[in-house]
């Protein structure tokens, strides 16, 4: 009897999400969506386990998420997976983050391909192990072509340090005459942030109960709209990112004028 509440129960739920997806796809999705995923060290321990095994949890969240922004037509989502600070954490733990991007894209590849995800990443490459650059290259050259979904990772990335690397080079271009400082503006500016050629987010989810930005994206997020949940990375699902978009559909956009 209890199971078959519980498959009633299952089922009322998945009909209430695909209902809740329909609903939606009428109004205006998204077109970037960012996540700064937090919080898979505080779901291990609350289950007596090393931190690494949040890490490796949240790895599978990835996957969903990935899937359910593809099918309900966002047509980017960057993933903050690796900041420059992060280093500062344990060896031990440093070295599995850097092995999974190896593992979940060695896995999900064949996926990512098939479903038209083109792979991109933001963030400082050269200083990034080599197995791991070597997963993330063959990733990005493999679904190049690809027209869908953009699925970008910050990995080894700063915001700050991002910012300052594109006024050295807009100086650099300035001096050589590459371009006149007079016609600099926003738009000429982003193109030589890391994200060039992608729109600024719409949305900016973070998970875990912190409010802060956490040295992520400051350029771009000047107009996003912000939404936080106390839930663990690894417990989040597609129903807390309907719940996300929901409340993005709900407010005014003004970027500063008047509706």
């Amino acid at each position: 009897m209890f199971d078959k509440m519980k498959l009633w129960k299952s089922q009322n739920s998945s009909s209430d999400l695909r209902e809740r997806v329909e609903k939606i796809k009428e109004l205006q999705i998204p077109e970037h969506v960012a996540i700064i995923m937090d919080g898979n060290g505080r779901w291990a321990k609350k289950r007596a386990l090393p931190r690494v095994a949040g890490h490796h949890e949240g790895m599978k969240v990835v996957r969903k998420i990935t899937r359910f922004a593809s099918d309900i037509g966002v047509k980017t989502l960057t993933l903050y997976a690796f900041s420059t600070e992060n280093w500062k954490r344990p060896k031990m733990e440093v070295d599995f983050l850097m092995k999974l991007p190896e593992e979940f894209l060695g896995t999900f590849l064949p996926e990512l391909v098939k479903e038209n995800v083109q792979v991109r990443m933001i963030g400082y490459f050269d200083h990034l192990p080599a197995h791991t650059r070597n997963a993330v290259s063959k990733a990005m050259e493999e679904t190049k072509n690809n027209t869908g979904l953009v699925l970008n990772f910050a990995l080894n990335y700063g915001s700050r340090a991002e910012i300052l690397e594109a006024v050295k080079h807009v100086l650099n271009d300035c001096k050589s005459g590459i371009m006149d400082e007079n016609e600099l503006n926003e738009e000429k500016f982003s193109s030589y942030l890391m994200t060039g050629g992608l729109k600024d987010p719409d949305l900016l989810i973070r998970t875990s109960g912190e409010i802060r930005l956490s040295n992520f994206m400051l350029w771009q997020l000047a107009y996003t709209e912000f939404w936080f949940t106390d839930v663990l990375w690894p417990d989040f699902n597609e129903e807390q990112m309907l719940e996300a978009i929901e409340v993005f559909q709900s407010r005014q956009r003004r970027f500063g004028g008047v509706q």
